[in-house]
């Protein structure tokens, strides 16, 4: 069975609170983009998992593909695979490669193994495995809170729209992220903010609440996202705790040369 995981952009992120656990309470937008990695499983006589294309760090058996797997076969009667995960969403980039591939890997075991699983079910497992797992189980636009796995549908159309992503491949971990914030209550209708689509106002106070700490210590972030407005982008940020930067445009854009040593992928939403 083969599937292909797709990565996420975060349209305004905000620290609102902290949580027992050292976790924290955000609100986001969690939005689904077209860079996606592919999946596959096939019966085996003994469970294995092997990677392709860009390198995935950490042993096999922390992956969190396999975790999805061994999470269900606890509990229904799994047969043993062959996993194979071929990589082209770059890791610690804040796109959610990793929890886009443990998601799908939820919903392909329920197909492949016919359970009766809806997805409030599969959203409870995901929650399990990471907290931005749950929103590729549905994958479609979604305010995000709480840890991340508290999710309402956003009709949000943005269909037509250019996206640009440069990847610095710079690694920024969830703990230097969220060491640099001050959690602080928003004070904004996120929901009201995105659906006006005005994008002059998005540029003025849809913001990314870990930008201010990280540009500080990678100042090529802070100038790959005013790049993106140098070549027209209606709106630009960084996606979650970074270090990927994507911009919004009206239509294709032509990368200019000094970026050409950045990852960089263009998509029509």
């Amino acid at each position: 069975m083969l599937s292909f995981p797709n990565a996420k952009i975060n349209l305004g992120l905000r620290i609102t609170g902290r949580l027992p656990g050292g976790y924290h309470s955000i609100e986001s937008c969690l939005f689904p983009i077209p860079w996606q990695d592919a999946l596959e499983f096939v019966p085996e006589k003994k469970t294995s998992f092997k990677s392709s294309g860009l390198p995935v760090e950490g042993k096999p058996e922390q992956n969190l593909v396999l975790k999805a797997y061994r999470l269900l076969k606890k509990e229904y009667p799994l047969t043993e695979l062959s996993i194979h995960l071929h990589k082209t969403i770059p890791m610690g980039a804040g796109l959610g490669g990793g929890s886009a591939d443990a998601a799908f890997m939820l919903k392909m075991l329920k197909e492949y193994f016919r359970l009766s699983l809806d997805d409030s079910w599969l959203e409870g497992y995901a929650a399990r495995l990471g907290s931005d797992c749950p929103f590729f189980i549905q994958n479609t636009p979604a305010l995000a809170k709480g840890t991340g796995t508290e999710l309402q549908t956003l009709d949000l159309d943005l269909s037509r729209l250019h996206l640009v992503i440069l990847n610095p491949g710079i690694h920024i971990s969830a703990r230097e992220a969220y060491g640099g914030v001050a959690p602080k209550p928003s004070d904004q209708d996120l929901e009201a903010l995105l659906l006006s689509k005005d994008f002059e106002k998005w540029r003025k106070v849809l913001v990314n609440d870990f930008e201010k700490s990280i540009f500080e210590q990678y100042p090529l972030l802070s100038d790959l996202k005013s790049q993106l407005y140098k070549m027209g982008a209606l709106y630009a940020a960084m996606s979650g705790s970074g270090s990927a930067l994507f911009g919004l445009f009206e239509s294709a854009v032509k990368i200019p040369k000094d970026l050409e040593n950045y990852v960089c992928k263009q998509f029509v939403l």
